[in-house]
Formats: structure tokens, C-alpha cells, sequence
């Protein structure tokens, strides 16, 4: 997978590494302790296991042993507590703005369901797997596909109450003023959100209308033209590549939001890479 290429690792890891906490220099009680891992083992090891969606004893074999797996997640903890992942996304949409740039014209919201076999908070029962656990994730796209912020729930809820969630993240990184156009699919199609959408000052919403039933006649579709929703569904798949986002053995919201993150920070960092390279001389 690409996320796994040698230049985008590098190139993630050396915004990481600026974001990173300092250790604690306490001394062990003891009067002994062992050496303490690198932070770039423990970086390409989280990488692996989101991408794979193995374990984290499965990632302490692939990497050779070099780091144990209560390590890794100690670690993780660690960082996701210093905000490290959080600060990372706002660096690369900001990175992708200045260098691309953001295109808000048309920006759409989605959500996508998926396994999470493990339970834990932040997870329902699925409605479309037989009532097996799973979770859900929220996200708003611009016109490219760049997540711009999202929310995680359980899989029993509608897609339409984590609407105001969704933009509140993207109205936090002060990008919901720049939005032209908001569109989203017909389960949002209801007085409430309409009426959230409003008073966050968007004014200009495409819904798609839901089928009405007319009794004793058939049943018509009236709906509206949503030809810039396929970024939003487009980044849905980028995400389910990411095996741990597409069945998550998480137990914690924040380990989920870590991964959503990470992901959406690798698939910025590819475009940024891709952009690069359209301007390289052709031998």
C-alpha cells in the first residue's frame, strides 16, 4: 500500500517528531532501566497496524521484535494525550491549503459504518450486519476529497445527528465561513438539520428529497442533482483501505480518532508528494 512507501513514512514521521512530548527523565527506582525505544520504531510500528489492521503482537513480530506491544500502546497514549495527532492534521490541511489549496466551493458530509468485533465505547449494535457491534464515522470533504474534520459514534446512529458534530469540528479549525455549498444525501433530509445548517450560517444546502409513498399509486423518487457528493464517497473508500479503520479492535473513542487522523494525514501527504512530482523534469 502506498501508505507504506519508504518517502511518504518519511515524510509524515518529520512532522511527527516535532509534535513529540519530551520523555520524562526520572530515574528509574531501582537504579536501572532499560534503553528506551526510538519514537521512529514506535511511529512505523502504529503505521503498520493501522494499515494492516493486525495486532499489536502481530506488529512486534513484523517490526523484528525491536519494540514489545504493551510498549506501543503505552506509547500511543502518550502521544494522544499530548495532542500529537490532533496538531498533525491541522499541519497538513494547513500544509495542503498553502501549497494546493482548499477548495470549499463544494463540500460534502458522509457517513460509513464498519466493523468493530471488539466493542468498547463509541460502538452499537449494526443495522446493516445483522446487529453485530460495529462503529461509524462522520466526515466532511472539500471538493478534492481532503477530510476537513469528522466525529465517530456508535453504528446505530443516523447519519443526520452527527451532522452538527462534523461541522463543529470543521467550524473549530475555522474553515465552516469559507463553505459555498454544503451537500448531503437524502438521510439528512429533515426539518432539524435544515435548521442546524441555518443557524451555522449555511445558507446554501442541497438535500436530497426522500421518496414519497402515495397510496394507491407507485411510489416516486424526487430527488435533487448531487453530482459533488462522489469526493466525500471517494474518501469513504481511501479510508476503508486503512485495515484498522475498517475493522477496528479499539476499545476507545480517542484510539479511533487517533487512527482517523493518522490516515487522513498519510492521504494529504500523498497528494502533497504527487503534486510535487507533477512539476518534475521529464527525462
Amino acid at each position: 500500500m502506498r501508505a507504506l512507501d519508504r518517502e511518504v513514512m518519511d515524510a509524515v514521521w518529520a512532522a511527527v517528531e516535532q509534535l513529540l512530548p519530551t520523555p520524562s527523565t526520572r530515574a528509574h527506582p531501582l537504579g536501572c532501566h532499560r534503553r528506551r525505544v526510538p519514537n521512529r520504531v514506535c511511529f512505523d510500528a502504529i503505521v503498520i497496524r493501522l494499515v494492516t489492521g493486525c495486532s499489536w503482537e502481530t506488529v512486534e513480530q513484523l517490526i523484528g521484535y525491536r519494540v514489545s506491544d504493551t510498549t506501543l500502546r503505552t506509547r500511543r497514549d502518550e502521544w494522544i494525550r499530548a495532542g500529537v495527532f490532533d496538531n498533525l492534521i491541522t499541519e497538513a490541511l494547513a500544509a495542503y491549503d498553502r501549497i494546493i489549496g482548499l477548495d470549499l466551493r463544494d463540500v460534502a458530509v458522509d457517513g460509513s459504518i464498519q466493523k468493530a468485533p471488539c466493542g468498547g465505547d463509541g460502538t452499537g449494535s449494526n443495522p446493516v450486519d445483522r446487529g453485530k457491534l460495529g462503529w461509524k464515522w462522520s466526515i466532511c470533504t472539500d471538493r478534492n476529497g481532503i477530510t476537513l474534520g469528522w466525529t465517530t459514534a456508535g453504528a446505530n446512529r443516523q447519519d443526520n445527528t452527527l451532522l452538527p458534530a462534523t461541522l463543529a469540528a470543521v467550524e473549530q479549525r475555522g474553515l465552516l465561513v469559507d463553505i459555498e455549498t454544503l451537500h448531503l444525501d437524502r438521510g439528512y433530509d429533515n426539518r432539524i438539520v435544515r435548521a442546524d445548517c441555518q443557524q451555522l450560517g449555511l445558507t446554501d444546502v442541497i438535500i436530497a428529497r426522500k421518496r414519497k409513498r402515495r397510496p394507491g399509486r407507485n411510489r416516486t423518487r424526487v430527488q435533487l442533482s448531487l453530482a459533488m457528493r462522489w469526493p466525500v464517497e471517494r474518501t469513504n473508500s481511501w479510508f476503508v483501505n486503512y485495515g484498522q479503520l475498517r475493522r477496528n479492535t479499539d476499545r476507545q473513542p480517542s484510539h479511533r480518532d487517533l487512527e482517523l487522523a493518522l490516515a487522513a494525514t498519510i492521504i494529504i501527504t500523498i497528494k502533497l508528494i504527487d503534486w510535487r512530482n507533477r512539476w518534475s523534469p521529464i527525462r
